[in-house]
């Protein structure tokens, strides 16, 4: 069996690949949500637990990590973003039980994992919701009323986990939305905030299977276009494809980066 470095390293590489094949961009923010996704589908969902990805634009993200076991197979990533496939650029649902919600617009998936909680409380239902969500997720006002809904009815046990990357389509988010200081700001309306290092799996499994009966974020630090140094923390490459020669160059940039790892 695989190591979870070998997964990783494998996942990264092929996140690259379905990029590039397909011709599709949006390839730096799904690198800097890679990790939390391989973590969450390796090491923390079990049976009862359900996920909700906010940030539809890393999609590709969710669907090499689903790959990684075996959910998803190679037909489905060759059919990325292609004519009539079901692996969009953004999550279509009702066609995987993984895949809960559409969540191509951003700003509506924290609303959504709310009703999924408020719903397991009602019919008395086991298991936990985890959504992943972005930075620039946070300048829509519907986060901020899910927020005030989910700590007046106590919601939980639910984990939003922010892909803290800095940057958004048109710049770097505190510039644009000026969020800062943003974990000060949920505890002041009621809601615990745990920071990490959000490309280290030992963190990351550690925060996102601590026991915690009620509603909290966990905010992971992150880097848009992790290990690749033409791609990382560049805003342009919340858009650009890859072409054959920086494809070929971030491979061997990801491989030595995590070729080491064990």
């Amino acid at each position: 069996m695989d190591s979870f470095a070998q997964i990783r390293l494998k996942a990264y590489k092929r996140l690259l690949q379905m990029h590039f094949e397909s011709g599709v961009g949006h390839i730096g923010g799904n690198l800097s949500s890679l990790d939390t996704l391989l973590v969450l589908y390796h090491q923390v969902l079990q049976k009862d637990d359900l996920f909700i990805l906010s940030k539809g634009h890393s999609a590709g993200a969710l669907y090499v990590a689903l790959w990684s076991l075996g959910r998803l197979t190679e037909g489905d990533l060759k059919s990325f973003h292609g004519e009539k496939t079901l692996v969009s650029g953004h999550p279509a649902p009702k066609w995987s039980s993984d895949i809960l919600f559409a969540t191509g617009s951003l700003g509506h998936g924290f609303s959504l994992a709310a009703g999924v909680v408020l719903a397991k409380k009602l019919k008395k239902e086991p298991g936990r919701v985890f959504c992943l969500m972005s930075d620039g997720e946070w300048q829509e006002g519907s986060n901020w009323e899910a927020l005030i809904f989910s700590v007046k009815k106590e919601l939980g046990p639910l984990a939003l986990v922010i892909d803290w990357n800095g940057l958004q389509g048109f710049g770097r988010t505190q510039d644009i939305g000026g969020l800062d200081p943003f974990a000060e700001k949920l505890r002041a309306l009621g809601m615990p905030v745990e920071e990490m290092d959000g490309h280290d799996p030992i963190a990351l499994e550690k925060a996102l299977n601590r026991p915690y009966p009620a509603l909290r974020t966990l905010i992971a630090h992150t880097h848009k276009g992790r290990g690749v140094s033409f791609m990382q923390d560049k805003m342009e490459w919340h858009y650009k494809p890859l072409t054959e020669p920086l494809y070929r160059q971030a491979l061997e940039e990801i491989e030595k980066l995590q070729g080491g790892a064990s």
